[in-house]
């Protein structure tokens, strides 16, 4: 099985695609070689392939990263199953993995929310995407700077807030605040909690 993540920058129109292509293209390419793994098209909408247990993570983290842009958000749907085929580029590829995907972003333009996940399962979809639309009501409402603090620490798991607090120029203690008002907390539980359960998960 495969994870595919569809997404569309929203509000994009108001803002020139210089303010925030570059930094999306950098994120993306941790995860691979552009087109074969991810590709950018429509000026705004956005393809990308990766393994299952990464898939929640990396729509997390590019959440994070559009809104560390003022008036900018993200919606994405995640489609989790087979790859019949492989194309030349990640939009040629097909399979449930991308039928999932497309689907799910359809349903969340109609419904005007922001992340949604399907799998084959659909007691797990119920019961994970009730998680996602709660995370949302937090998740959607990130600053710029709360969201630039879950960005760089989904990053940079593993380095100290004082590290962090000379990067950014700021006080250790404002560190931990942006953690706090970003609800870093309840994000890495909602992690782990798709990382240990959806392995379960069949076709």
């Amino acid at each position: 099985m495969i994870a595919v993540i569809t997404g569309d920058i929203v509000n994009s129109r108001g803002y020139g695609s210089s303010e925030w292509i570059g930094k999306l293209k950098l994120c993306l390419s941790q995860w691979g070689e552009t087109s074969k793994t991810w590709e950018i098209y429509r000026g705004d909408e956005i393809q990308l392939r990766i393994p299952v247990r990464d898939a929640l993570f990396a729509a997390i983290k590019i959440k994070a990263l559009v809104k560390t842009i003022k008036g900018l958000d993200i919606r994405m749907g995640i489609g989790v199953g087979d790859e019949s085929f492989v194309g030349a580029s990640v939009s040629e590829s097909n399979g449930t993995a991308y039928q999932r995907s497309g689907t799910t972003l359809g349903a969340l333009k109609k419904n005007k929310a922001n992340l949604m996940l399907v799998t084959a399962d659909t007691e797990y979809n119920r019961t994970m995407n009730l998680m996602l639309k709660l995370a949302s009501d937090f998740m959607d409402g990130w600053s710029t700077v709360s969201a630039e603090m879950v960005y760089l620490i989904l990053g940079n798991p593993n380095t100290p807030q004082q590290n962090l607090a000379e990067q950014l120029n700021i006080k250790q203690s404002a560190v931990s605040q942006r953690a706090k008002r970003a609800r870093l907390d309840l994000v890495l539980e909602l992690l782990s909690y798709y990382q240990t359960t959806i392995n379960t998960i069949k076709g």
